[in-house]
């Protein structure tokens, strides 16, 4: 049994190490104070390294790794997310919804007028919506050439062409950008946009560089279609007064719904993987029968389903939506 006893240590030590390297992260990053920041990761990093190292008769090193970690991890845990801070311009609102039975107004919906991808104005607005107006879902899937990556988007279709997109991201303040390493800290706050197809969808197919976008209707009735829609708009009054942390694993644009959204449908699917590494999520929902797909195979739906060029020629057209999801599988 003395190898068993060797290859659990052997892993405990690795555990040990990743740990301490995303507590020097923690107190680099995310310490409230600036001058301490450099000082503390080093001096912490030295210390417990040291420790797994000449500690490791009786392997006291790795109690001082464990201990070492929860220590900042229990500290880490207070720090508290806020809507007030020197947001971009295209965050600088969060939507919210008032509902009244079947009526439902949604504050803050994004439809900017784009001149260049940071260049637009005139974003925000209210929409009044009938909830017994919703015909069906819709999954947009953006890909930027990262085998691993993608961006989902949610839109749901109120009567004949009416849609409203629900798009997980992080809030960026002035000055930010994303980092997927950063992600792992206290560094974004989450928001829910809300918006007009013509933006967010438009913003990704006509104005940023290298970004592929794909449309999946939903296969889903409209009652379920219309208990997904709400999920959405009660996470979005959640965080008007209760703002969340982004984080690149458990709070991002697929976890953090994904429990809620597989209660509203019929049959739902355990934990995936690809759920967590997204750039395949239209091939697992595919499989999972969640996307009308007219008895195609995966790689011709997939290929009948690219919009961008649709969407280009489309552009600001009041029948953007109509346009991009013409001669589509399912519309």
């Amino acid at each position: 049994m003395l190898w068993l006893r060797r290859i659990f240590f052997v892993f405990a030590f690795i555990i040990a190490l990743l740990l301490t390297l995303w507590t020097v992260g923690a107190l680099y990053f995310d310490s409230p104070f600036p001058a301490l920041r450099a000082p503390a990761a080093i001096v912490y990093f030295i210390v417990v390294l040291g420790a797994l190292i000449v500690l490791r008769r009786n392997h006291i090193g790795l109690v001082v790794a464990f201990a070492g970690f929860v220590l900042v991890a229990l500290w880490w845990f207070t720090l508290k997310p806020t809507n007030n801070r020197n947001w971009q311009p295209d965050n600088t609102e969060t939507a919210y919804a008032d509902i009244n039975g079947d009526q439902i107004t949604i504050h803050n919906v994004r439809n900017c007028d784009y001149r260049t991808e940071t260049d637009y104005s005139n974003c925000w607005s209210d929409r009044t919506l009938d909830l017994s107006q919703i015909r069906a879902a819709d999954f947009f899937l953006t890909n930027w050439g990262i085998p691993f990556a993608s961006h989902p988007i949610v839109s749901f279709q109120f009567g004949d062409n009416e849609h409203v997109a629900f798009s997980i991201e992080v809030r960026y303040q002035v000055g930010q950008a994303y980092s997927t390493f950063l992600g792992l800290f206290r560094q974004y706050e989450l928001i829910f946009i809300t918006a007009d197809e013509r933006d967010v969808i438009r913003l990704r197919t006509n104005y940023r560089k290298d970004e592929e976008v794909y449309i999946y209707r939903v296969n889903v009735q409209p009652d379920v279609a219309r208990a997904m829609f709400l999920t959405y708009a009660d996470y979005l009054n959640h965080l008007k007064d209760h703002p969340e942390w982004y984080n690149q694993v458990t709070r991002n644009c697929t976890t953090t719904l994904d429990r809620q959204l597989a209660s509203s449908v019929n049959n739902p699917q355990p934990w995936n993987y690809q759920l967590l590494l997204n750039g395949t999520l239209d091939r697992l929902l595919y499989d999972r029968g969640r996307l009308v797909s007219g008895g195609l195979p995966f790689p011709e739906l997939k290929q009948r389903e690219h919009i961008n060029a649709a969407a280009r020629a489309a552009d600001s057209s009041a029948d953007f939506s109509a346009l991009i999801r013409a001669g589509r599988i399912g519309f």
